[in-house]
C-alpha cells in the first residue's frame, strides 16, 4: 500500500480574481501562491517522496519545483486541469448564472463542458492516473512507498472522492484549496483518505478571521 501526497498548486491571480483559467497558459503563482508553498515545503521536510507526478501546466510545476527543489518530476497528461472549453476565462461569477451551472454543482456526472469535456471523463482519467502509478511505485519500491502529485482543484476532488468511494454527483462537496495536501492510502483491498485539505496552520488562521465578523456568544460582533 502506497501512500500519496495528493498536491494543490499554489494560489494565481486567476485563483484571486475568480476567474477559471483552465488550461490557460502562462498562469504562474502570485504571491500569496508563493508564500503558501513555500510554507508547506517546510512542513514536508524530513518526507521521504520516492517520486513526484505533476501536470504540465505551469503552475503546478512551479509549485513542485518550490516544494520538491531539484527532484526529478514526472508530468503526467491525465494529472492536466479539466478541459473547461467554452468556459476557459471566463469570471465564475458570470458562470454562476449559465443555465449548466446547476449541473456543475448539482449533477456533475452529467456535465460536458460546451467544446470541452466531460466530468466523468476527467475524473476516469484522473482517478486512473494515482492508481496506475501507486501500483507503479509500490511494485518498484515497496508499500511503504511516499509519492506526491501535483494538480488542480477538481481534479484532486474527483481522486478523493474516488478514493472514498464517493459518487463523482458528489464530489463538489469536498473543498480542496491551494496549496493544500490531502493523503490517500491504496491497497488491494481498498483505500482510504487519511488527510483531506490540509493547509497546515492557515485554515484555523481564516476562521479565526471569518470569526471576527460574525456575532459573539454574548450576541456582539467582533472579538473581545
Amino acid at each position: 500500500m502506497g501512500t500519496l501526497l495528493l498536491i494543490r498548486h499554489g494560489r494565481t491571480d486567476a485563483n484571486a480574481s475568480g476567474v477559471l483559467a483552465g488550461r490557460t497558459p502562462g498562469v504562474v503563482l502570485d504571491e500569496v501562491g508563493r508564500s503558501s508553498t513555500k510554507a508547506l515545503s517546510e512542513r514536508l521536510k524530513g518526507v521521504n517522496v520516492s517520486q513526484v507526478v505533476s501536470s504540465p501546466l505551469e503552475r503546478t510545476r512551479e509549485t513542485a519545483s518550490i516544494l520538491f527543489g531539484n527532484a526529478d518530476v514526472v508530468l503526467e497528461d491525465r494529472l492536466l486541469e479539466c478541459d473547461y472549453g467554452d468556459w476557459q476565462g471566463s469570471k465564475l461569477s458570470e458562470l454562476a448564472v449559465h443555465e449548466l451551472w446547476p449541473i456543475v454543482q448539482q449533477r456533475p456526472d452529467e456535465m460536458i463542458f460546451p467544446n470541452g469535456e466531460s466530468m466523468n471523463d476527467m475524473s476516469t482519467r484522473a482517478s486512473s492516473a494515482a492508481r496506475e502509478w501507486d501500483a507503479k511505485l509500490t511494485a518498484e519500491h515497496g508499500d511503504k512507498v511516499v509519492w506526491a502529485a501535483v494538480s488542480h482543484g477538481d481534479i484532486i476532488k474527483a481522486i478523493c472522492a474516488d478514493a472514498m468511494g464517493l459518487p463523482l454527483r458528489k464530489f463538489q462537496s469536498l473543498l480542496i484549496e491551494p496549496a493544500s495536501v490531502s493523503v490517500i492510502h491504496y491497497a488491494e483491498t481498498g483505500s482510504s483518505v487519511s488527510k483531506l485539505n490540509d493547509t497546515g496552520s492557515e485554515w484555523l488562521s481564516k476562521l479565526n478571521d471569518e470569526a471576527t465578523k460574525a456575532p459573539t456568544l454574548g450576541g456582539e460582533s467582533g472579538s473581545k
